[in-house]
């Protein structure tokens, strides 16, 4: 059976002493679950001897309440507990000296997505940062990387930093939220008190799981459009849709995990998908959907793409590329449609200046690629393939679970 960070503490006296007698914060959301399917500010909050007086929550707070992108959180008293609840995604995305006034040791329970692009892993770059600067612990209660082990997409250049892109990561990164906490302290030398709770018996190999332990653990929204494994898995190619005028999917079911707009042709867009580019649709399923959003882009009306299916036999873990497959799918609606206005302008992620999709993606080399008539998926494999390598060698030295 698999352990998770928060039950490991729990479960070890010898832990929770070196607790006792410190101010203790919480850093969670609605997914930070315990074993016993209680919430991990509860269930510490019921331990004897452990102060624990204060909570943060990142984006869509922690509660989970809140929607969408840019729709902030405010700070709120805990109704059952009596002590504050900071937004780190409200009037400031770090942690203010005020705010780190409550507390000694910060832990850090946050279910990540495996993707560069996920705002949870800023935030703990953020903290790690404020610890150094002002002195304060921080222990991450690790838990598992959804998307498993793969390294796809390019890694973020320099200049491109955000709220989005907390440094040089792939899109996806596979690593946990602990083993990043080491990366982050190494990469940008930071002098902080920190450590990792790591799990127990995580196997980010073994199917049918590959990073999350289907029939051992039930899986909680770690953000509202986070609904299940699935789209976990799909979410390193899919997220880059957020920069598009194509629907992700939100205002429907199944969010994150199908590409589609108004007067698409998906059987012309399947077919010239595998015709052009083959190998990028391994490992999963395509099928031809219509679907009519009932809220955010192209709301209540008709939408026409695909859904990429991960949950059968057909699903290659090892195999299955979701960068490559959306990167793919833009390449060929520009074959396809060349005048389709494919790029969305707006402000993303409080950036109002630099293009969306060139944000997510950390540069612009995905977008100059996908708009280049001359540009074969073979350029961007050589790109990506030398990031990926990159990253695959840097990251070994770091890794908890082998």
């Amino acid at each position: 059976m698999i352990q998770f960070g928060i039950d490991r503490l729990l479960g070890d006296h010898k832990l929770l002493q070196e607790l006792e007698g410190r101010r203790v914060a919480l850093l969670a959301h609605p997914a930070s679950m315990t074993a016993d399917f209680e919430h991990s500010l509860y269930a510490l909050r019921a331990v004897r001897g452990l102060d624990i007086t204060a909570a943060f929550g990142p984006q869509h707070g922690l509660r989970g309440d809140k929607q969408d992108n840019m729709i902030e959180s405010q700070d709120f008293r805990d109704p059952v507990h009596g002590i504050p609840v900071f937004s780190l995604y409200g009037e400031v995305r770090r942690p203010t000296e005020e705010m780190l006034a409550h507390f000694d040791v910060l832990l850090v329970d946050l279910q990540d997505l495996g993707c560069r692009i996920y705002t949870f892993i800023t935030t703990l770059l953020y903290v790690l940062e404020a610890a150094a600067k002002h002195g304060k612990t921080v222990w991450v209660l690790d838990r598992p990387n959804p998307a498993g082990r793969p390294v796809e997409g390019l890694r973020l250049r320099k200049g491109w930093e955000s709220f989005v892109g907390a440094g040089p990561l792939p899109m996806r990164h596979g690593l946990t939220l602990g083993e990043l906490g080491i990366w982050f302290i190494s990469h940008f030398h930071l002098a902080v008190d920190y450590r990792v709770i790591p799990m127990r018996g995580w196997k980010p190999e073994e199917s049918p799981g590959y990073g999350w332990p289907l029939l051992e653990r039930n899986w909680v929204n770690p953000s509202p459009n986070a609904a299940n494994v699935s789209m976990a898995r799909a979410y390193a190619g899919t997220v880059m849709l957020e920069g598009t005028t194509l629907s992700e999917g939100r205002g429907t079911t199944r969010p994150l995990e199908l590409l589609g707009a108004p007067g698409l042709d998906p059987r012309s867009l399947l077919t010239t998908m595998q015709r052009i580019m083959p190998g990028w649709l391994r490992g999963c399923r395509l099928r031809p959907i219509w679907f009519e959003p009932t809220f955010q882009k192209h709301s209540g009306k008709l939408c026409s793409g695909f859904q990429i299916h991960v949950e059968d036999g057909a699903y290659n873990h090892g195999e299955f590329r979701p960068w490559r497959l959306v990167a793919g799918a833009f390449k060929c609606i520009r074959r396809l449609r060349g005048e389709y206005p494919l790029w969305r302008d707006f402000p993303y992620e409080y950036e109002r200046t630099r293009l969306a999709i060139d944000l997510i993606n950390g540069s612009e080399l995905l977008r100059e690629w996908v708009d280049d008539p001359a540009a074969t998926p073979g350029d961007l494999d050589r790109i990506a393939a030398r990031d990926e390598q990159s990253w695959e060698e840097e990251r070994a030295e770091i890794l908890l679970y082998r």
